[in-house]
């Protein structure tokens, strides 16, 4: 997905915003019913809305306000009311994996802890790989999984027949790169598209991706720096053998990916489930042409599964009415029928591993050639994923780990040369330890 982290401008606006907005769920005694607030985005918003109103009805005593506040507007907005000591602050935030972790760390108490409320009994009841990742160093958790993306592999079908490629036989990265020469030798596609010179984190999903696969990240569980790690030397080497092979194209510039996809440029999008509901809005002329399966493993024997990202659904640490925004929580988050209504609302892949008996995740798609594209990411999921430790340093990784691909893209760099320099500057700025 798209780097969400917003603009340093975007702080300026939110603090405007905070005025207007005022308090987050409160209401006045003996004037009705507990209102709460819900801070989140379009179009994950619409499904919490869709269900809020069914919450209503079942809970009379409690009125739900969603806020499609906007991504990336509402992490500026967050963080400022959580710096102002939760003043202003939505009584539920709905927060991306890459976040939470930030404020757990940076604000003690901002989020509330979860456990007090019930929430440890729903620890099993999500994709494997989740419950971590909402789980502080204390051990409380501050959040409950909602939306989960596992990665996938969407190919144009018909370019790789007119290629005759069978694409079940792409086992590993390094099949695809075989596959991806003949693809440019043929039909004149590349394999991928990355924005080589970005700077600042803006492309690093593939890269983030092939870590991911090895159960490996920027960070690992006790919070070294495992930048230059085995798996990451493999992910940045694999993506070299890519670029020198003419396989990837530059989609630096606003609309390139979109105008390569549109003409048919790029036979493989590397993205995640969200793709199954995007490239069909994005390109409804190319119905038929695209199918989806789990992507190829970034070493000969390893995982084909990857939990990308995440998002959840927190309360406030200030929140005056925690106990009912738990209920609206736990009520949208664990019963499977009111998960599957809003992701048919709001196109949110579900957590919640009870949610994907639903016939919906098994039927046919005329977009992908009536594949039942959903459910390759629930086999993807059944075969369990590692948690991924994001750290409240994310940003900072971003950014470094993005300079080092550039250099690799763009000067040749070798790989473990490039993740050497770029992991012991993380750790200098970070002032944590280099693993291993």
């Amino acid at each position: 997905m798209i780097n969400r982290r917003g603009a340093l401008a975007l702080a300026l606006t939110a603090t405007l915003a905070l005025a207007a907005c005022g308090g987050g769920g409160a209401s006045e005694k003996g004037s009705g019913p507990v209102k709460i607030t819900v801070w989140s985005w379009k179009p994950a918003s619409d499904g919490l809305a869709a269900v809020a109103k069914d919450f209503e009805q079942t809970h009379p005593g409690i009125k739900v306000d969603v806020q499609a506040v906007g991504n990336p507007a509402i992490w500026d907005k967050i963080t400022i009311a959580m710096a102002a000591g939760g003043k202003g602050l939505a009584d539920v935030l709905h927060i991306g994996v890459d976040y939470l972790p930030g404020y757990m760390d940076k604000f003690p108490g901002g989020l509330a802890d979860l456990r007090k409320l019930g929430a440890d009994s729903y620890k099993d009841a999500f994709a494997e790989g989740l419950w971590p990742t909402v789980t502080g160093k204390d051990g409380g958790v501050y959040a409950m999984p909602w939306e989960v993306n596992p990665v996938g592999f969407f190919y144009r079908a018909d370019l790789f027949r007119k290629a005759g490629i069978d694409p079940e036989k792409i086992q590993t990265w390094d099949d695809a790169i075989e596959a991806g020469k003949t693809l440019k030798e043929k039909t004149g596609a590349f394999l991928i598209g990355l924005n080589k010179p970005a700077a600042g984190g803006a492309d690093m999903d593939f890269f983030q991706s092939l870590l991911q696969q090895q159960g490996a990240f920027y960070f690992n569980q006790q919070g070294e720096v495992t930048l230059s790690s085995s798996p990451a030397v493999q992910a940045m080497t694999l993506i070299k053998k890519m670029n020198d092979a003419g396989i990837v194209a530059d989609t630096s510039g606003e609309n390139t990916a979109k105008q390569l996809i549109s003409g048919g440029k790029l036979a493989v999008l590397p993205w995640a489930a969200w793709a199954v509901s995007y490239i069909p809005e994005m390109r409804p002329e190319q119905k038929g042409l695209w199918r989806v399966m789990q992507p190829p493993a970034a070493t000969a024997g390893g995982k084909r599964t990857a939990i990308v990202n995440s998002t959840h659904l927190s309360i406030s640490g200030t929140s005056p009415h925690q106990s009912e925004a738990f209920k609206f929580v736990e009520y949208a988050l664990t019963k499977p029928g009111v998960v599957t209504k809003a992701f048919k609302e709001g196109g949110v892949f579900p957590a919640l591993t009870e949610a994907y008996s639903d016939p919906a995740f098994a039927a046919p798609q005329p977009y992908f050639g009536d594949q039942p594209a959903l459910k390759t990411f629930v086999d993807a999921l059944t075969e369990g994923a590692d948690a991924t430790y994001y750290s409240g340093d994310y940003a900072r990784a971003l950014k470094i780990a993005s300079d080092a691909q550039t250099k690799v893209l763009l000067k040749g760099a070798d790989p473990a040369a490039a993740l050497t320099e770029a992991a012991t500057l993380l750790a200098q700025q970070t002032n944590r330890k280099l693993a291993g």
